[in-house]
């Protein structure tokens, strides 16, 4: 069986990226009850049933003096929606994480590619390790524009004209460009999500400074408010202890 590619197939344009928290077990006191447990045993089940407020001192300690073992005892599944070479740089974090992702073997991949808009940086300056970017100028932002979407038309006919042909899937694909949005459930605990968070967010609070690639930022940055509302006052301790994970 093979993919006969639809003729009004349009291809499409974007400059966002989407995170959806689609299902968690997580709040702070998850991190009480771990960390309680060497000093109470079984009755650390009580902080189930506690006003975890009363303890944000105890969660500040842990964060503080790196006591890290606690803050796994949650989780967080996320649907995100993004370029693939965000996904690439999104699977070097492998402690604490689990990924599935849609195949391009298995299915049709849809047109859909990523542009960048008028507030993404354009220009390098400086050497590797110590560089910065700067506003690109008009010209440069319609060249990235017109030449990204020619090169993507391009590509997307030539894997159509594959599919057509009755050319595999899994081979087809090859001809397409990390510019295509892919989607993925990412899972993770609060302890690899600022692991994650110190690498792939620049924030004035962090101790050690990072200098992420704005699209994966992007990410970081929507995952970052989902999970804000979910731990609270694990959220504030990370941010009072320099954005380190413990």
């Amino acid at each position: 069986m093979t993919d006969t590619p639809a003729d009004d197939l349009k291809i499409s344009f974007r400059s966002d990226v989407t995170v959806e928290l689609v299902k968690h077990t997580a709040s702070d006191a998850d991190v009480l009850f771990a960390a309680r447990v060497s000093t109470l045993g079984e009755q650390s089940l009580d902080e189930l049933q506690k006003d975890p407020e009363r303890s944000k001192g105890l969660i500040n300690f842990l964060m503080r003096d790196r006591h890290g073992s606690p803050f796994e005892h949650n989780s967080m599944t996320f649907f995100i929606s993004a370029p693939i070479f965000v996904f690439r740089e999104f699977m070097r974090h492998r402690v604490g994480w689990s990924y599935n992702e849609e195949s391009g073997r298995y299915r049709q991949l849809e047109p859909v590619f990523y542009i960048p808009d008028a507030s993404r940086k354009l220009v390098q300056q400086g050497r590797p390790g110590k560089y910065h970017f700067v506003e690109g100028t008009q010209a440069q932002q319609e060249l990235v524009g017109r030449v990204m979407e020619d090169s993507y038309r391009q590509s997307y006919e030539a894997y159509q004209e594959m599919l057509a042909a009755g050319v595999a899937r899994e081979v087809a694909r090859s001809v397409l460009p990390v510019g295509l949005y892919s989607s993925m459930y990412a899972t993770c605990n609060a302890r690899s999500l600022m692991h994650f968070l110190g690498l792939r967010t620049k924030h004035e609070l962090a101790k050690v400074p990072s200098f992420p690639q704005r699209e994966i930022e992007m990410v970081g940055e929507k995952m970052e408010a989902e999970w804000a509302k979910l731990m609270p006052l694990t959220y504030a301790a990370f941010n009072a202890n320099g954005r380190v994970a413990p």
